[in-house]
């Protein structure tokens, strides 16, 4: 490699745009939905109801016990199929998008509740208690009291997770949706510039987790001193 081919890649620009764009939709909807599930199942985690309990404890060991290279071919094979039956869609719709987001958002719904139930096991039962004896259902409690502590407890932890999610959507790849990494390899591949696109793509994943990783220890300095 004599020198790097800033002009291919300014040629390019539009298509390392356009999988930007995908690799940022799947990382917000894995966020998001992650999030959002994963709290419904660290509170059915730790109330006193068995069924529930038994199914949180199910559903996160069978997530984390699954490679995500696997996750995402199963459902890039199942919900393609099923959404088609369910909307009558045209066998020409390309929903891979859908597909991927889907899977990182249950895998991540299963990390996320982890992550929340250890908040919310960290806290002192009195907080429960104190919620009670101002006369709050469970769910006033969780929603007042005990989660806006676990989650600010919790937040580090939540955002390393959230640069985690960003650096494994590069894994579409296997499901050959066109994100920000996959595309930079198939510029690379037709222009012979393969080592030049993984180093340059290299660089701007290493570029926004360092940022975002700079903003989880800012978090948690501040988390600390509070």
């Amino acid at each position: 490699m004599e020198h790097f081919d800033f002009a291919g890649l300014w040629a390019a620009r539009a298509i390392l745009y356009e999988g930007a764009w995908i690799t940022l939709k799947v990382t917000l909807v894995a966020i998001a939905c992650g999030i959002a599930f994963g709290t419904l199942l660290a509170v059915c985690a730790v109330v006193r109801v068995r069924t529930l309990n038994v199914f949180t404890r199910a559903y996160v060991t069978l997530f984390r016990s699954i490679p995500l290279v696997m996750l995402l071919l199963w459902f890039f094979l199942i919900v393609p199929q099923l959404l088609k039956a369910i909307f009558d869609l045209s066998p020409s719709v390309d929903i891979r998008l859908v597909s991927a987001m889907v899977a990182f958002s249950m895998l991540e719904a299963a990390f996320f509740a982890e992550i929340i139930r250890a908040g919310i096991l960290g806290l002192p039962v009195g907080q429960f208690h104190a919620a009670q004896s101002l006369g709050m259902t469970t769910l006033q409690a969780f929603r007042h009291i005990i989660l806006p502590q676990a989650f600010r407890a919790m937040l580090p932890v939540i955002l390393t997770q959230c640069i985690v999610i960003f650096q494994d959507t590069s894994l579409v790849y296997v499901i050959a949706l066109g994100d920000f990494f996959g595309n930079a390899v198939r510029i690379g591949e037709r222009d012979g510039t393969v080592v030049q696109m993984l180093l340059f793509a290299g660089l701007i994943y290493w570029a926004i987790c360092a940022t975002l990783s700079g903003l989880v220890k800012l978090v948690q300095g501040r988390t600390v001193t509070a």
